[in-house]
């Protein structure tokens, strides 16, 4: 009989019946909540007199539309102003467990899921949001749903889906000094495409997966939703253990004792069977920097602007002139030429303690370029910023003249005030550079957040690697 793999073993404690057109009823254990996709879904339940059926399972947090300064004063916008009232009306209305804008452990949906415990190794988790694949770092089953099915599961604690295939990812060899796991995961996407994981659920292992922290790990499964995968997996170790052990939501003494026995099986069997397999060796990437209008549109740092003309597929050379031109770049432009308007460091991806630690190792004692209008420093909850306050992070940065900003979403999307204007170009340590992501004509490049704030201080893309030798 052959091993079963991550995917295989999550996959089979949640079914609760299968049907005959393969479908399954699946069972979640955790529901995170936001602002934008549960309205509806709260007034349609609402309409047909339902209530949540487990209402533990739900933790509700707003983060997209949040003012990331000026809390105090009232929302300017309408749209986000109203569906910030929408989501504290259904969590009053129904009972929900809701962190308040203004409670310190509000933040990113994605960040306060693991921060809190919230998220643990062998659930299902699911929140209307696309990269609900993050939790996938402590080995659960984690994906983006929408709005009718953000009110399914509220009613029925169950989803409908059809089990996907299987794609290993075997990322190789150790990290050099000043590339992370942005840069891993940019790599991957640029290797096997936007569409490379369709259909799949991506498990990542090898030795460079094992050394990286829970919290790099995350912005590994943040990305795998880049690659087409329905989801990104990996496997619980002692890092999985230690990450959580402690946090609010957590298990607590002989309960605590169960769950790591249960949870040290949440691996592949060295046996498992996988659709498709795909190698990287870590040790031979540079800082990667994207160029064009999709999250598989990157180079390396020292590399340049790759030209249409060589590409044979037709379809992909004319979707890469229009990048181009959108992004006002030109063939066999040098990367680290490009001069950024905007640094942006925040969402999902990348905001995290270990992220500013990170960029401020690049800022300190240096100072934003004059050509730089505008950097961001948005942590991704409150308590990553009462930290990184207390390690003196904050100072750091304001002293080289970024903004210290309040959690949220922020310029990741632009569902707030934190926007480009049309044509600035933007050194993001976002997920997605599609067009007008930022803002209305904004240009976005996908970087790491070293690689972000040392764009801030050269005022063009630069090599993170030097600020390390």
């Amino acid at each position: 009989m052959t091993g079963l793999s991550l995917y295989d073993k999550l996959w089979n404690s949640h079914v609760v019946h299968t049907q005959d057109d393969d479908t399954s009823l699946i069972y979640i254990d955790r529901h995170l909540v936001h602002e934008v996709t549960s309205p509806q879904a709260f007034e349609s339940l609402r309409l047909a007199g339902r209530a949540p059926w487990r209402k533990a399972s739900v933790l509700a947090v707003p983060d997209h539309n949040v003012p990331t300064k000026d809390r105090d004063k009232e929302i300017a916008d309408p749209i986000s102003r109203k569906q910030l009232q929408a989501l504290d009306e259904n969590c009053n209305f129904f009972a929900l467990q809701k962190f308040e804008m203004n409670d310190p452990r509000q933040g990113i949906v994605h960040v306060i899921g693991p921060e809190q415990g919230a998220s643990l190794p062998g659930m299902t988790i699911v929140c209307g949001d696309s990269h609900t694949s993050t939790h996938g770092a402590l080995a659960a089953l984690a994906f983006g749903i929408g709005t009718s099915e953000v009110e399914h599961v509220l009613a029925t604690q169950c989803l409908l889906l059809r089990k996907t295939k299987s794609m290993r990812v075997n990322i190789h060899g150790v990290l050099a000094k000043g590339v992370y796991s942005k840069d891993i995961v940019l790599a991957l996407i640029a290797n096997i495409g936007t569409a490379g994981g369709n259909g799949h659920t991506i498990e990542f292992c090898g030795e460079a997966i094992e050394s990286l922290s829970i919290e790099a790990r995350m912005t590994i499964c943040n990305m795998s939703i880049e690659a087409g995968a329905r989801a990104g997996v990996i496997g619980v170790d002692d890092k999985t253990i230690e990450y959580i052990a402690g946090r609010p939501f957590a298990p607590k003494n002989a309960m605590w004792d169960a769950a790591v026995k249960s949870w040290r099986q949440l691996v592949s069997d060295d046996d498992a069977s996988f659709d498709s397999t795909v190698d990287l060796d870590a040790s031979q990437l540079s800082p990667q920097v994207s160029w064009g209008t999709s999250p598989e549109m990157v180079v390396p740092v020292d590399g340049m602007v790759p030209d249409p003309d060589t590409e044979s597929n037709a379809t992909k050379a004319e979707g890469m002139r229009n990048a181009l031109a959108y992004m006002g770049l030109t063939p066999g432009q040098a990367i680290n030429q490009i001069k950024v308007d905007k640094v942006f460091i925040g969402s999902c991806t990348n905001s995290r303690i270990e992220d500013l630690r990170e960029a401020a190792k690049v800022v300190q004692g240096k100072q934003l370029a004059s050509n730089v209008k505008l950097g961001m420093i948005v942590p991704g909850s409150g308590l990553v910023k009462r930290q990184a306050e207390q390690e003196g992070l904050d100072q750091i940065f304001k002293a080289a003249g970024f903004e210290w900003r309040d959690p949220g979403c922020s310029m990741c999307l632009g569902m707030n005030a934190d926007q480009l204007e049309s044509g600035e170009r933007c050194a993001s340590t976002s997920n997605r550079n599609f067009e007008g992501r930022q803002g209305q004509g904004g240009r976005t490049h996908l970087v790491s957040p070293a690689m972000a704030t040392a764009a801030g201080i050269a005022g063009h893309f630069d090599d993170a690697r030097k600020y390390f030798n």
